[in-house]
């Protein structure tokens, strides 16, 4: 666990340094192992507008266990859960993709990019994959509107 604080605590510190677009973060506890995340909504998205509440929890295990990315923010996208939990659909948090060298910056910018383009080939809600895919006019519509109603 000692191992993992340390490398969370050199990580938070490049990010402070040098803090992503449209990215905020704020360490939860002391032991750096949660941070909340607030992510605004790209500029040339349909989530623009938005800012989204974002929960990082960090195994103490870490680097060699990926991270919990949850989106607090209700969110109507094809990768994120529609449900309390808010779990992201994120390709390089599964336990088969992620590496130790991967980093909580590149986790937290893919989480952003995927506001700029859903994947809805890898989708977990797949009545919107479905609706992104076949009808996106419907699905851009509902969802600026949920950005309106949760993303304030």
């Amino acid at each position: 666990m000692a191992q993992a604080a340390k490398r969370i605590t050199r990580e938070y510190t490049e990010i402070e340094a040098n803090p992503p677009q449209g990215i905020t973060i704020q360490p939860i506890d002391e032991d750096m192992f949660k941070w909340n995340i607030e992510i605004t909504g790209p500029k040339e998205s349909i989530y623009a507008g938005g800012t989204f509440k974002l929960l990082l929890t960090l195994p103490t295990n870490y680097p060699f266990k990926p991270p919990v990315l949850s989106f607090q923010t209700k969110i109507y996208h094809p990768n994120v859960t529609n449900d309390d939990k808010g779990s992201m659909c994120l390709g390089i948090l599964r336990s088969d993709q992620w590496k130790p060298s991967c980093k909580i910056l590149a986790v937290l910018e893919m989480a952003r990019g995927l506001l700029m383009e859903p994947n809805p080939d890898d989708a977990v809600e797949t009545s919107i994959a479905e609706q992104y895919k076949n009808d996106k006019a419907a699905f851009e519509k509902t969802a600026k509107a949920w950005v309106k109603q949760y993303a304030k």
